[in-house]
């Protein structure tokens, strides 16, 4: 059974692979080990800035962006990032399937 570091890296990776090139670019610089001085207030900013996601600047978008790169460092919220990006994957997949049947 593969560990947790192996899951996370695998969904990371998917991840990586759908993001816009700048946006991979920039993620992928984050994720490195030698980033991690960057990565943790970072990720702390975005999540404080998600819970504020309703005024007009902040987005709700912050919440899972921070989770992502806080889970680099805490292997607990790195299995909840696990959990939530496999979700994700079966919930986008269903909103795809039910987006194309309308059509």
């Amino acid at each position: 059974m593969p560990s947790d570091q192996t899951k996370h890296e695998r969904y990371v990776a998917r991840l990586l692979h759908v993001l816009p090139p700048s946006a991979r670019r920039v993620f992928g610089w984050l994720i490195r080990p030698e980033a991690k001085w960057v990565r943790r207030p970072l990720s702390v900013v975005l999540i404080v800035g998600g819970a504020f996601g309703f005024l007009p600047v902040l987005g709700f978008w912050m919440l899972p962006a921070g989770a992502l790169l806080l889970g680099e460092d805490i292997p607990f919220v790195r299995r909840t990032t696990i959990r939530a990006l496999r979700g994700a994957r079966y919930w986008c997949k269903r909103v795809w399937r039910r987006a194309n049947q309308k059509s």
